[in-house]
């Protein structure tokens, strides 16, 4: 009597149809761009660190793991209350941009997770922000540091989660608060400063005119003693027959009278 079952193919295409439809959402991954994926291989050794998928299509084992994580820069706000120097709250906004080193996403999943932002980043940041104004006085994070501040929070930051496979682009100080009565007397301090830089501009300004004036008037001075070592009586006569000479060339009519002038000097008489 002949079999009456199924052919096996058919078998075989039903059994792998159920296998799919079981276990196709575990199998098929698309990573996107922006992103990358570290497998975890539930009976090969567990985590593979070192293998790095990029994005596209994928296809993995059901009883594997594919771990995606958001490779992209981004961006968090943080608000903080710190101490100065001399013991005054402050309120700080601060903004960061980081992301996951790209190449060690596998030790970062293996060794932090996830949630890194909450459990290294954040932490780190208001620790060594802490620790850094707590250096500073309340009208230097206010006006002449706040970008010094602001490179050093940046630079201790970046040196502690690196060794966790995190990458920190910038830290930046948004807004500062102080409080109201300090932050008037600051305000008030800067603007007697400046009052007297321009008081000394002015000064330094008033300085080198009076400098410039005496050196000035020394010119003239000098120049002077020279017309007068220079011009002599003799001098004055000689000029005045050479303008007396000149003016008996002139066709109008005149009187010349040789002598009995200041100096001896001809007197000249008449007119048209």
């Amino acid at each position: 009597m002949e079999n009456q079952g199924l052919p096996k193919s058919i078998v075989l295409g039903i059994v792998g149809l159920i296998f799919l439809v079981m276990f196709g959402s575990s199998m098929f991954y698309t990573i996107e761009p922006g992103e990358k994926g570290v497998l975890f291989k539930k009976f090969a050794g567990g985590l593979d660190k070192e293998t790095i998928y990029d994005q596209g299509f994928h296809i993995i084992a059901p009883w594997n793991t594919l771990h995606v994580y958001d490779v992209k820069l981004n961006e968090t706000f943080e608000k903080m209350e710190v101490l100065s120097k001399n013991g005054l709250s402050i309120r700080i906004d601060l903004s960061f941009r980081y992301n996951p080193v790209q190449q060690k996403i596998g030790y970062l999943h293996d060794e932090i997770g996830r949630d890194y932002l909450e459990r290294i980043i954040k932490p780190e940041i208001r620790s060594v922000t802490r620790e850094v104004i707590g250096n500073y006085y309340p009208e230097e994070l206010y006006s002449t540091k706040r970008e010094a501040i602001e490179d050093e929070i940046e630079s201790l930051t970046r040196a502690r989660v690196e060794v966790k496979y995190l990458s920190l682009d910038a830290i930046l100080i948004r807004d500062v608060t102080l409080p109201q009565t300090l932050r008037a007397g600051i305000e008030k301090k800067l603007v007697q400063e400046q009052e007297a830089l321009e008081y000394e501009f002015k000064i330094a300004k008033a300085k080198k005119e009076a400098e410039r004036k005496e050196i000035e008037a020394r010119g003239i001075a000098e120049f002077q003693k020279i017309v007068n070592r220079t011009i002599t009586p003799q001098l004055l006569k000689w000029k005045g027959v050479e303008a007396t000479q000149e003016i008996s060339k002139s066709p109008n009519s005149k009187v010349i009278v040789i002598g009995n002038g200041d100096g001896d000097l001809p007197i000249i008489l008449g007119g048209q």
